[in-house]
Formats: C-alpha cells, structure tokens, sequence
C-alpha cells in the first residue's frame, strides 16, 4: 500500500517539476490574472493550507482525540500529502511560467523546496524505519546463535575458547580480516571461524544500524526545518495575495 502511495506521489512530484520547468517552452505573462489563473490560484491555495491543518492535528493531543473521532490520523496524513503535492501543482500553473517579480520567484522556490522536502523527508524516513526493525530481528537472531556457538566451543573444547578470544578486540579485527582471506571451507567447517563469521555478521550490521540512527536524528532536524519553511511559504503566500489585491485584481472577471 506505502510502496503504491510512495510511486504516485513521486509521479507527482516529477510532475510538478516538469510543470515549473516548462517557462522554456510556454510563457503567459496575463495568464495568472486572468479568469484560469485565478481559479487555479485558489484551488491550489486552499489545497496548500490543508497541510497546514495537519499540523496541530497531530502535535496537540486535545486537538488530535476530538479529529480521530471522524477521521483516522493514516486518512488525515493522506490528505496532508495529496494535498501538499497537488496544491504546488495548481499555483505553478497560475503562474504561467511568469517568474519575473522577487516575491514570485521566492514563493516559487519556497513551494519547490517544501514539497521535494516534504516527499524526500517522508519516504525516506520510513524506509530507515523498516531497514532499522530488520536490523533489530537480525541483531536479536545473530547474537542467540553467537551465544549457542560460543557455548558449544566452551563445553567442547577449552582451547578452542581460547582461540576464540583472540579475535576479539581492535587486534580481533585485523586478525579476523586474516583469517577470512584463508580457505573458507576449512574455515567455516570449524565451530571457531563459524562464530568469527558470526561476529563479522554482527559488527556490520551494528554499524550499519548506527549510521541509520545518525541519519534518523538528523531528519528530526529536517522535520523542524521543513515546518520553518512551510510557515514562511504561508507568509509569502498571504502576501501574494494581498499584493494582488492591493494592485488590482483581474481574477473572474
């Protein structure tokens, strides 16, 4: 189900990018105050401030207890993705590729920024989500079976153990290294190079766990950022909207 979400929000996405990158091929100075750009300017802005929404939905308990009685917080984040892709999609028509006022181009860029966040920061954190639960299962199933080799190296053979603890440690490494470069089948035929391969297994999987947890707290930062960013695109936005009316607005006309 994520997998099928995650294809058609990227399409989006593209999309969207394809959209902005159109002013090389289509240019409409008149088309954003006119009757369509109008309509799709406030389509696509009141589909960016449903994302808007989400937020004290989820980060305020009171708030979030009374909306989940209607509707679940899985529909609610649905709605804050289509709607914060599809949003972008409608403004960037509205523009008619007329990129030339400051405020224009820095709404612009900002709403590009949001959505390729948003998109990068959502998927991709789910997907360390899952990598990190296999890697505790694995974790959980190598050490049980790094325990039952050492136990049977132990009760059959003291000097075996002995052998075996020679590999640990940072000299444990280097030895370790060594020790692979032999012949494996002789290697993995002994209960010792058997729990050294337990162990290599184990150490790569540790790491490899680490630098997901480095990169998890990190997009806690992104998190933060993404909401700053999301605030001051709704800033432009009301100014936008106020130039626009300030100046004179052609829209239904």
């Amino acid at each position: 189900m994520q997998e099928r979400e995650e294809i058609v929000v990227g399409s989006l996405v593209a999309l969207m990018l394809v959209i902005w990158l159109g002013y090389d091929f289509h240019y409409a100075p008149r088309f954003a105050g006119g009757s369509w750009g109008g309509i799709l300017a406030v389509t696509g802005s009141a589909l960016m401030l449903v994302p808007a929404v989400y937020i004290p939905i989820k980060r305020l308990k009171w708030v979030r207890s009374r909306t989940t009685r209607w509707m679940s917080m899985r529909t609610l984040l649905a709605l804050h993705i289509y709607a914060g892709v599809l949003g972008p999609i409608l403004v960037i028509l509205h523009t008619g590729h007329k990129f030339e006022s400051t405020l224009g181009i820095a709404l612009t860029a900002l709403t590009l920024i949001v959505v390729i966040s948003g998109f990068t920061g959502r998927y991709l954190l789910s997907r360390i989500n899952r990598a990190m639960r296999q890697s505790d299962t694995i974790i959980k199933q190598l050490q049980a079976l790094q325990e039952d080799a050492g136990q049977e190296i132990r009760t059959a053979s003291p000097e075996q153990a002995a052998e075996l603890e020679a590999f640990s440690g940072f000299g444990g490494a280097i030895r370790r290294a060594l020790f692979r470069s032999g012949d494996t089948r002789n290697a993995m035929a002994s209960p010792v190079s058997r729990a050294v391969a337990l162990s290599d297994t184990l150490a790569d999987i540790e790491y490899s766990q680490r630098v997901q947890t480095a990169v998890k707290r990190t997009f806690k930062t992104w998190l933060k950022l993404h909401i700053v960013i999301s605030c001051s695109l709704y800033l432009l936005m009301i100014l936008h909207v106020w130039t626009a009316i300030h100046f004179g607005i052609r829209w239904f006309e």
